[in-house]
This record gives structure tokens, sequence and C-alpha cells, in this order.
């Protein structure tokens, strides 16, 4: 094979009919393609994988079990403040000397976070809980009972 010192396009400056590559159809068709797609990338692509995409073959990181991947329920203060009147109505809050108890963790949540505002006293179980969400909580008069082992964030 010639090693061309220059690019042919250089050489390509007048038209000429067949540019350079023979005359019955060379260069034109698909059998210049070297395959549809990915086809040869484990053949004669081979180089041009290896230089544009060498992460192309081979598993990369790990999958962990759903079963062993804990998923989290997070409830902002602001949709717990919209859905205290419900949750009241249907009655899994109780009520201590003016405090509302709310146990997250039997309404099904792991997680509570800061976004929006409380406006009422409220004592709040939960398994874990943003430093914003305690702040707030403790702003408007109230406490969250932390559950976990986790340090807060």
């Amino acid at each position: 094979m010639v090693v061309r010192k220059r690019k042919k396009s250089r050489k390509l400056r007048g038209r000429t009919r067949t540019m350079g590559y023979g005359r019955i159809g060379q260069h034109r068709k698909s059998g210049s393609r070297g395959g549809y797609g990915a086809a040869g990338m484990h053949k004669h692509k081979w180089s041009w994988v290896v230089k544009h995409a060498p992460s192309w073959f081979g598993k990369h990181g790990f999958t962990r079990h759903p079963s062993i991947v804990e998923q989290q329920f997070a409830i902002n203060l602001q949709e717990l403040k919209e859905r205290v009147d419900e949750l009241k109505s249907r009655g899994p809050l109780k009520e201590e000397n003016g405090t509302i108890v709310i146990d997250l963790t039997r309404l099904g949540y792991t997680k509570l976070l800061g976004r929006g505002n409380i406006d009422f006293k409220a004592k709040i179980i939960v398994r874990e809980a943003s430093r914003k969400a305690i702040e707030k909580v403790r702003e408007a008069g109230g406490e969250v009972i932390v559950m976990s082992s986790k340090s807060n964030e």
C-alpha cells in the first residue's frame, strides 16, 4: 500500500472523470463502506475503534440488584403542609398539646426535604431529614425526630 505524502484532495484540483479511483465504479457503491452500521468493528474497522471509540466493547461499571438498592420516598415541607388537613381527616395524624404528630415512616416516606415552609407546630418522626427541613420545622416551633443512624445532610 502506498503511503501518500499529501492529501489526495490536494492532487485533484482539476475535475477529472474518475478522480483517481479508476473507471468502473470504484469508490462509488456500498462495497467501499465496509458494511452497514457497526459492521466490522471487531474486524476490519478495529483501528478506527482503537482510535475513536476505545470503550465501544466490554462492560463498564456494574448494576446493583434491585432488592439491594433501597428506594427513597421523600416528601417536601410544602407538600406535607398541603396534605395535613387530608391526613387529619383520614386519621393517621395525632395531636398532643397543640402539636401535630406526623409519623412519616408509617405513611411510607423515608426522607423529609426542606422545600417550602411550614406554619404550624409539628413533631415529625422520619428516618432521614435534610438540614434545611429540620431548621424550618424548629423555626415553626416543632421538632424532627430522625430515626436513622446515618448522619443528616
